[in-house]
């Protein structure tokens, strides 16, 4: 290998796109031509999805580092707010009302602590973060998806968007019409 490549993810993507250039230089050979139909579609198309994968794994691993730091924070309230209930409460009540006045002081405390927690402007920009992150991956979950529909010949989400889009229209004019031709009938 020519380049240097120091992390195991460029190592990943270098090998990944190495053999699918391979694969995608070797579909366009007359050795290719045993597969027909789909399958020889879905050889061309699959370096986008390759690498469209390679993409989801980058935002994949952010959103994991997002995920971790969100329930991080979730454990380090709900740790706090149960160490303030334990100081504050130190012996678990026996009798009923005192279970009840435990109860209280407990929601009291943690009903505090996490509206503290998502009222903090570090829990909304992570949170936000995170948000991001898995909506990047679901981009790349359908970018996939229409990649391979399209190779198996079938109609890709958008088209069918548009297909409902036109149905709905048609629908709006049938009622309208038959709304005017009502009208003439009712006198």
């Amino acid at each position: 290998m020519s380049q240097d490549v120091n992390l195991p993810l460029d190592y990943y993507k270098h090998v990944s796109l190495f053999w699918t250039d391979l694969i995608h230089l070797m579909s366009g050979k007359p050795i290719a031509l045993t597969s027909v139909g789909p399958m020889r579609n879905w050889a061309n198309d699959m370096k986008k999805v390759v690498t469209e994968l390679m993409d989801a794994n980058d935002d994949l691993v952010e959103f994991n580092q997002k995920l971790t730091e969100y329930y991080k924070q979730l454990t380090e309230a709900w740790m706090d707010a149960q160490k303030k209930v334990n100081t504050k409460v130190p012996n678990i009540p026996q009798d009923v009302e005192s279970i009840e006045a435990y109860k209280r002081i407990w929601i009291d405390i943690f009903e505090n602590d996490f509206t503290q927690l998502f009222d903090s402007e570090e829990f909304g920009h992570n949170y936000g973060k995170l948000v991001a992150a898995e909506l990047e991956l679901t981009r790349h979950w359908e970018n996939i998806t229409n990649v391979m529909l399209h190779s198996m010949k079938l109609p890709t989400r958008k088209e069918i968007d548009e297909v409902y889009k036109e149905l709905h229209e048609l629908r709006k004019r049938i009622t309208k019409l038959e709304k005017k031709e009502e009208k003439p009938n009712a006198r």
